[in-house]
């Protein structure tokens, strides 16, 4: 039998329990936790609260924001940094970090160039290219492929005897054999084939190897024989690397 002294004893415990439940879900909610039926009992009072909740969550992403400001490099600054490093090289190694007219376009829009300064470049540019004299496009496919494969030149360790490289597979996809190779430019497997070998297409190739502004404006390829990186013997092999039926490349 339970006496009204028990009773009451076990009514204290059950209701402590349950306040100290309430308070122990409040601390780990890090809010008070409102009666289950607090909406149904007071709906414009929860309205309220949670109106006063939405104003505080959109502020949270601006204060986010503005924590760590963007502070904006002049372009005098960065160019003052890049002549600092080159400030004992000779003085044919510095001449190369000074961007000639097109280079200014192209950093000036970050290479998101507008219509007519694109077709601007392309018209300048392409006065720079140089056809061969006999007229002929194509040299060695192998010597081509050498070439492709060699990433060397350019470098402040270069002697006299060394020879500049295309560096082709850095970039793009060329013989299925070679497994080794960059993404920034589309692949070149079956250039050649793929394009029925036709004489405008061997000469386009030319154009964007010899000077890929001529083709594409701010384009990310090195204007490799205006530069003067490669001779036009190497373009000729390059271009029989990607263009000669018995190449690799179109296999």
């Amino acid at each position: 039998m339970i006496t009204k002294s028990k009773l009451s004893v076990l009514t204290l415990a059950l209701g402590g329990a349950l306040a100290c439940g309430s308070f122990v879900a409040s601390l780990a909610a890090d809010k008070p936790v409102p009666p289950k039926n607090a909406e149904a009992a007071n709906p414009e009072a929860a309205k309220a609260e949670a109106a006063k909740a939405e104003p505080a969550k959109a502020a949270e992403p601006a204060k986010t924001a503005h924590a760590a400001p963007v502070h904006k490099v002049s372009p005098e600054l960065v160019d003052a940094y890049i002549k600092a490093t080159f400030g004992k090289a000779p003085p044919e190694w510095q001449e190369r970090i000074v961007p000639d007219e097109t280079m200014k376009d192209c950093n000036a829009y970050r290479g998101d160039v507008p219509v007519g300064v694109a077709d601007t470049i392309i018209e300048r540019e392409l006065k720079r290219v140089t056809f061969p004299a006999d007229g002929k496009f194509l040299g060695n496919w192998k010597e081509g492929a050498k070439i492709a494969n060699n990433g060397r030149g350019g470098q402040f360790s270069d002697d006299e005897k060394t020879v500049n490289g295309g560096n082709c597979y850095a970039c793009h996809q060329m013989e299925k054999a070679e497994v080794s190779f960059g993404t920034l430019g589309p692949s070149l497997t079956h250039f050649g084939k793929d394009r029925k070998y036709a004489d405008a297409e061997i000469k386009q190739a030319y154009i964007k190897i010899y000077n890929s502004q001529a083709v594409i404006a701010c384009s990310n390829m090195p204007r490799f024989g205006t530069n003067k990186f490669l001779t036009e013997q190497q373009i000729k092999d390059v271009l029989a690397f990607l263009f000669d039926p018995e190449s690799p490349v179109n296999k």
